[in-house]
């Protein structure tokens, strides 16, 4: 695999993002963390502000889940917040990790954080696999247009016979990932990837003998309460919203107020199961049998 059309791709084409810019883990762990589920525009407007507030691993550990919820208030998937909180104490208390090893075995680093870590912190050869990743290098060394999770173990084997050592192990994922939200799509323009030349399935492509899913990703099955028309994290969202906006607000006044259909009798008991797990995470508490607060 010769790596240099790519990278020349990506000295020309590169998304100038912030936390590009620097090798400090902290920065780098933020974005991630950030980066998951969310879009990098959104990420874009939250990152700054939260290094603001939160500008060190120290400031950060010694953050209250309050201020930690309220720091990450519209970004979604709310656990994350304090998952990140959580890794900056055990940073504070074990200190850095020096190798993707150590970040795997803090509690909340999984392995494409790790792999992100030590790629982009510690600038050593690592491949982060993200659904980005995998569609790309899935379609360079399976030749398969979908790749699936299952897929993972081939793909970093096979690519890592070729992966970079040197001062471009860092820029080869972030170029897959520009690569794969510009061209290396669901529906790919093959024609105008510096890639196509080496890539078996770009040839699928365009011939067009490969058909297009309506999804790529399995859907996943959330939980949702009777007729309601939305999973009950939406929900469970609403109430974190109102428990942020409001001083200690009435449990007894949130029903209508997350759910315009709030029927008492049917579903007094799904409210009272999704405050119980939000409290069960850590994201809002009771102040007494009548109120919550973050």
């Amino acid at each position: 695999m010769n790596w240099s059309p790519l990278l020349r791709w990506y000295a020309r084409e590169g998304r100038n993002l912030p936390w590009r810019k620097t090798h400090d883990a902290y920065r780098i762990l933020v974005s991630e963390v950030m980066l998951q589920q969310t879009q990098v525009s959104r990420v874009l407007v939250f990152y700054k502000t939260w290094l603001k507030k939160f500008p060190t691993w120290h400031a950060l550990a010694r953050a209250s889940n309050a201020e930690v919820i309220h720091a990450w208030a519209g970004l979604g998937y709310n656990r994350r917040g304090l998952m990140l909180r959580d890794i900056a104490k055990q940073v504070v208390t074990k200190g850095l990790p020096k190798s993707r090893e150590e970040w795997l075995a803090l509690k909340g680093v999984g392995p494409y954080t790790s792999a992100a870590l030590t790629a982009f912190s510690l600038r050593e050869p690592a491949i982060p696999i993200d659904t980005n990743i995998r569609r790309v290098l899935g379609r360079i060394f399976l030749g398969k247009p979908f790749p699936l999770l299952k897929d993972d173990g081939r793909i970093e084997r096979l690519a890592w016979k070729t992966w970079p050592k040197g001062a471009h192990a860092p820029e080869v994922p972030q170029a897959l990932f520009d690569l794969a939200v510009a061209i290396c799509k669901k529906d790919p323009d093959c024609a105008a990837c510096p890639l196509r030349d080496q890539c078996p399935a770009s040839k699928k492509f365009l011939s067009g003998r490969v058909r297009i899913p309506k999804r790529t990703i399995k859907t996943a099955n959330e939980t949702r309460h009777r007729n309601k028309p939305y999973p009950d994290r939406i929900y469970r969202g609403r109430i974190l919203a109102e428990a942020r906006a409001a001083k200690h607000p009435l449990i007894s006044a949130l029903g209508p107020k997350i759910d315009q259909s709030f029927d008492p009798q049917q579903d007094s008991a799904w409210l009272d199961r999704m405050i119980l797990r939000l409290e069960r995470d850590g994201l809002i508490r009771r102040i007494d049998k009548k109120r919550i607060s973050v």
